[in-house]
């Protein structure tokens, strides 16, 4: 079998035995079931999310699993801030939660604006540590487009919707290392975008980074500033760069390894995904 398969004319440039599966979740106890966000604590462990709202910790060599926390909601996306929370939205709620994984105290961090506006689909948290703000995807609807991001202090959960602008599901978020712009996956609009982050604090205009042929969910940014997108459909996972482009790195024409692959997050040169139509998390070895 071609360990390098092509998709619309491009040619992976990663075989798929550099891709193999983590942690196996399927038969332990509890059940790893199909996470969807994933984010990697101080001391290199894998957190998770699960179908019933649970929130998973992996520990770091991929042997052990335990639910530190359930919402008992549905748990999406996930984000740690640099004291150990972690944020997690939620989709039966409608939003964010805080654990602290010091104590496994969990709390309801956000819902809204405080005056009547809420979130509709928060997917999504990232944490400007720098500012003290999370940013979070609101999906609004996967049938039609509408606002939009939404920004909470991470001191006070207060916040409001910040990017008022409708987007065609807003999913993945990433910030760039100099906190001067929000990169954003619009999945049903097959693309990235990227919004600035004014000097003010505004947002700036919204540009199109990269129209892709399939449906981009998780981003992730390198050292280098490069952004790796993750695919829910067909599995597979880009890089894209100002200077080489759009790159295919995998694709899983089985959608075994890469199985409807939602959120990444790097630990070193591998990049953890979560698989939304399973029950393990992948690594991709030596990514950078």
């Amino acid at each position: 079998m071609d360990k390098t398969p092509f998709w619309n004319g491009m040619q992976a440039s990663m075989p798929m035995d550099r891709a193999s599966v983590f942690f196996d979740g399927v038969f332990t106890e509890p059940q790893l079931n199909h996470p969807e966000g994933i984010a990697i604590d101080s001391q290199g462990h894998i957190w998770c999310g699960g179908e019933k709202g649970e929130i998973f910790r992996i520990d770091r060599e991929g042997r052990t699993i335990e639910q530190r926390a359930s919402t008992g909601g549905f748990t999406l996306g996930l984000a740690f801030d640099g004291q150990g929370n972690l944020y997690s939205c939620d989709l039966k709620f409608g939003a964010v939660f805080r654990l602290n994984t010091a104590t496994g105290a969990l709390s309801r961090f956000a819902d809204g604006d405080g005056r009547g506006g809420r979130m509709r689909m928060p997917n999504v948290p990232v944490v400007d540590e720098k500012n003290r703000w999370l940013y979070v995807s609101d999906s609004f609807d996967a049938e039609q487009r509408g606002p939009g991001i939404w920004r909470f202090d991470l001191d006070t959960g207060k916040g409001r919707l910040w990017y008022e602008l409708p987007l065609r599901f807003a999913n993945g978020l990433a910030l760039t290392a100099s906190g001067d712009a929000l990169y954003v996956a619009e999945t049903f609009d097959r693309r990235v975008s990227q919004i600035p982050i004014l000097p003010n604090g505004e947002p700036g205009e919204k540009q199109t980074v990269i129209e892709l042929d399939a449906l981009p969910d998780g981003l992730a940014l390198d050292s280098q500033g490069r952004v790796y997108i993750s695919c829910y459909e067909p599995s597979m996972l880009f890089r894209w760069s100002e200077p080489a482009g759009l790159e295919l790195l995998c694709y899983d024409r089985d959608a075994h390894t890469l199985c409807h692959p939602t959120n990444c997050a790097f630990r070193g040169n591998d990049l953890f995904i979560s698989n939304l139509g399973r029950w393990h998390i992948t690594r991709i070895s030596n990514v950078l």
